[in-house]
């Protein structure tokens, strides 16, 4: 499969990234964010392109899309996106507290509906500049979409 491919060559450039990333001080932070609890939180990441935002999700927010979506989110070859959003997507992973600012909280419902798709999708395949989040240009955009489902999945209370 060519996403494992990728996946397994990219390893070692995600390990160094995650690496560099834990150990810039705080002290270089231009200002504190608020607490993950703050919903909804303040935005920090510029808008995507104006064709980009725009964009609707291509995939069908089903189960298999969720599912797909969930085994990237929790791929911890990648590194993965539970390190610093936590299991639960409310910001809160194991890293997330050497962060400024926190990662986002995708359990914020407040948060995350005030994004559009081609915004989460252009985040997640560009990374965020002057935050903590790498980008994953090397998922493919089918993969983008599933993730972005799943994202806004944590805000289901079915």
């Amino acid at each position: 499969m060519k996403l494992d491919y990728i996946r397994r060559s990219n390893r070692g450039l995600c390990l160094t990234a995650m690496l560099l990333v834990l150990v810039i001080p705080a002290s270089f932070a231009a200002h504190k964010s608020p607490a993950n609890e703050e919903c909804p939180q303040p935005r920090f990441t510029g808008k995507a392109p104006a064709d980009i935002y725009s964009r609707a999700n291509p995939l069908e927010a089903n189960r298999s899309n969720r599912r797909a979506g969930k085994e990237i989110y929790e791929d911890v070859s990648n590194p993965a996106c539970t390190a610093c959003h936590g299991d639960k997507g409310d910001g809160r992973g194991q890293l997330a507290g050497q962060f400024d600012p926190l990662p986002r909280n995708f359990a914020c419902a407040a948060t995350v509906e005030g994004i559009p798709d081609g915004q989460l999708f252009w985040i997640i395949q560009n990374g965020s500049p002057g935050t903590a989040m790498p980008p994953f240009s090397y998922l493919s955009d089918e993969e983008i979409w599933q993730l972005v489902i799943y994202l806004r999945s944590f805000t289901d209370h079915d």
